[in-house]
C-alpha cells in the first residue's frame, strides 16, 4: 500500500496550535472546502484529504471488500490521524463524514476534541419504528439503478436536488462536475453503503462535544433527522441554518463560517 498521504492526497495548510481535519461527503473531494479553509488558515493547521476512491486519491488503494462499509472509511480517517500523529482533533464533516467522524472518535475518543457535523444523517431510511430518514427503500434502488444505467443522468439529475441553488447555477454545475468525474462502479458502491447505513444504535457511544448544522430546506436530510440526533447525542449543539440545500459550506460559505466560529469561539 502506498503511504498515507499519497493514498488520500493529504494536503497540510497552516501552522495553528489546533487542528481541524475536514472531511467531504460523498461523490465530492478536499475541494469542496475552499471556501470555508481560508477563514481558518491563521488559526489553525489544516488537514484536507480525499478518501480512497475520490478526488486525487490512488485507485489502485480501492478494495470492495474494505469499503463495503463505514468502516472503510472510518479507518482512513484513523490512518491519517496516526500518520500526522495528531492529538485533540477538530474534525469537520460533511454529510456520511459526519457518521465517519463520530465511528473515529468511538474507536479513538483519545485522538479527537470534538465534532461538527454538516447536513449529517445516522439513517437515510424511513424505518417501521416510525424513524424518518427521508427515503423508502425503493427511492434509493431508483437512484442505484440509474447510477449504474446512465451515470451522468443520475449526477445531472441530483446535483440542483442537492445544491438546491438555482440563483447560483454555477455552483450546481460544478457539483454535477464533480459528481461526474468519480469512478461510477466505485461511487455506486459509496452510495450504496451511505444511504443503506444505520449508525443510530452508536449514537449513544459518542461522548464528545458536537455541533449539529442543519439546513432549512434540505433534500436528502430533513430537520427531524437533526433534531433526532441532537436528541441522542449527549453533548450536542443544534444550529438550524438559513441556507437551504445540503451544501451549505458551498452554498452558504458566510454563514456556515459564522457558526463554525461562533462554536469554536464558545468552546474556547
Amino acid at each position: 500500500m502506498s503511504d498515507i498521504a499519497s493514498r488520500n492526497h493529504v494536503q497540510v495548510i497552516g501552522t495553528g496550535d489546533r487542528t481541524i481535519l475536514f472531511a467531504h461527503g460523498f461523490g465530492c473531494d478536499q475541494s469542496m472546502w475552499k471556501f470555508i479553509s481560508p477563514s481558518f488558515v491563521k488559526d489553525y493547521r489544516l488537514i484536507l484529504f480525499d478518501y480512497v476512491g475520490s478526488g486525487h486519491s490512488d485507485l489502485t488503494a480501492y478494495a470492495p471488500d474494505k469499503y463495503n462499509s463505514l468502516h472503510g472509511y472510518v479507518q482512513d480517517v484513523l490512518d491519517i490521524i496516526a500518520f500526522y500523529e495528531l492529538e485533540k482533533v477538530i474534525f469537520i464533516g460533511h454529510s456520511i463524514s459526519s457518521m465517519i467522524g463520530m465511528l473515529a472518535s468511538i474507536a479513538r475518543p483519545e485522538a479527537f476534541d470534538r465534532l461538527i457535523m454538516i447536513g449529517p444523517s445516522p439513517c437515510y431510511l424511513n424505518e417501521a419504528d416510525g424513524y424518518c430518514g427521508g427515503f423508502e427503500k425503493s427511492d434509493i434502488m431508483e437512484l442505484l439503478d440509474m447510477m449504474e444505467m446512465n451515470f451522468a443522468g443520475w449526477a445531472s439529475f441530483m446535483a440542483p436536488l442537492a445544491m438546491n441553488n438555482p440563483e447560483q447555477p454555477m455552483l450546481t454545475k460544478d457539483l454535477e462536475r464533480s459528481f461526474i468525474s468519480t469512478d461510477p462502479v466505485i461511487a455506486r458502491q459509496f452510495a450504496e453503503v451511505t444511504f443503506f447505513s444505520d449508525h443510530r444504535a452508536d449514537l449513544e457511544k459518542c461522548s464528545l462535544p458536537v455541533l449539529i448544522l442543519q439546513c432549512s430546506d434540505d433534500s436528502i436530510v430533513p430537520i427531524v433527522v437533526g433534531e433526532y440526533l441532537h436528541q441522542h447525542l449527549s453533548n450536542s449543539t443544534f444550529r438550524l441554518m438559513e441556507a437551504k440545500g445540503h451544501y451549505p459550506h458551498i452554498s452558504h460559505p458566510e454563514e456556515t463560517i459564522r457558526f463554525i466560529q461562533e462554536y469554536l469561539k464558545d468552546a474556547d
